[in-house]
């Protein structure tokens, strides 16, 4: 009797080891078919076209083209590319997380009429497909004289981030404490003072959220870079590297070169704050 009762504990423990090991099996797969696509950008951003198109797509190069990001940089203007993307995207994530924590924060803390009615209207703006808004804004930003300039792709993104940015920062300030603020008040701070040395630092991972999701929107948008934009000084990474195919000669191994440098920011974000983008995405889709 105590031998059965002493063997079922080992068989517990090798279905559990047994199972553990199949888990990690079933994870490094999927870490494999999630990490390979990148993999192979870095090969294909490494061959010429005379190997991509000789049936080995998918294996290393067989001799590494450092070449082709040189070229990418220079002769495709990749560089130029890279620096008013990096630019866009700085200046629309500035502004959004600025104009929306200041707008959250006046709706959920401060008691005004219509404060409800205006959160309905501006969380109305997330219902508004991109392509519907594209003809009206092209006219707006044409009589404004604004095509063919930053501005024409900034003021966009930041109207489109606002809604999502400001739902998600207003839930978050809603959880903040009010005898925090009352402290601040009787210790001579004012109304700026308290928004953004007191409150601000509490929702932290709302704004890395709001970040991130603003980042990746403009990072990645082209229908309104290539609409609004036609100048190559202005152009993106996303125009830029569109253009770069010929209409005769494309050259495939450059063009990868450039998807590289595009994707490397993400990479970067993602190494150094893999803990706090998680922490935050789930905090976001919690609060939300």
């Amino acid at each position: 009797m105590e031998a059965a009762i002493s063997g079922q504990p080992r068989k517990s423990k090798l279905f559990y080891r047994i199972g553990m090991i199949l888990l990690q099996a079933m994870l490094v797969l999927f870490a494999v078919v999630q990490i390979y696509p990148l993999i192979w950008l870095a090969f294909f951003s490494l061959k010429d076209n005379s190997e991509i198109f000789s049936g080995d797509v998918l294996g290393p190069p067989k001799q590494f083209l450092w070449s082709n990001y040189t070229k990418a940089l220079s002769d495709g203007n990749v560089l130029t590319y890279f620096i008013n993307s990096v630019w866009v995207t700085a200046v629309t994530i500035f502004l959004v997380l600025l104009l929306s924590s200041m707008s959250a924060y006046a709706i959920t803390r401060m008691k005004w009429r219509f404060s409800n009615a205006t959160m309905t209207l501006i969380l109305l703006g997330m219902m508004v497909p991109i392509h519907a808004a594209l003809l009206p804004l092209f006219m707006v930003l044409r009589n404004l004289k604004l095509l063919n300039t930053h501005w024409a792709l900034i003021i966009p993104y930041v109207a489109f981030g606002l809604p999502l940015a400001i739902f998600i920062l207003a839930s978050f300030f809603k959880g903040v404490p009010r005898e925090m603020e009352e402290s601040a008040v009787m210790d001579g701070c004012g109304i700026y003072r308290t928004f953004f040395f007191i409150v601000l630092p509490l929702v932290r991972p709302a704004l890395v959220t709001v970040a991130i999701f603003t980042f990746l929107s403009s990072w990645n948008e082209l229908m309104f870079a290539v609409t609004f934009i036609n100048d190559t000084i202005y152009q993106t990474l996303t125009v830029g590297i569109m253009s770069m195919v010929g209409t005769y000669i494309t050259q495939w191994g450059i063009i990868g070169a450039g998807l590289m440098i595009s994707t490397i920011p993400t990479i970067i974000i993602y190494l150094l704050l893999n803990k706090q983008v998680q922490e935050s995405m789930i905090a976001g889709a919690v609060k939300g």
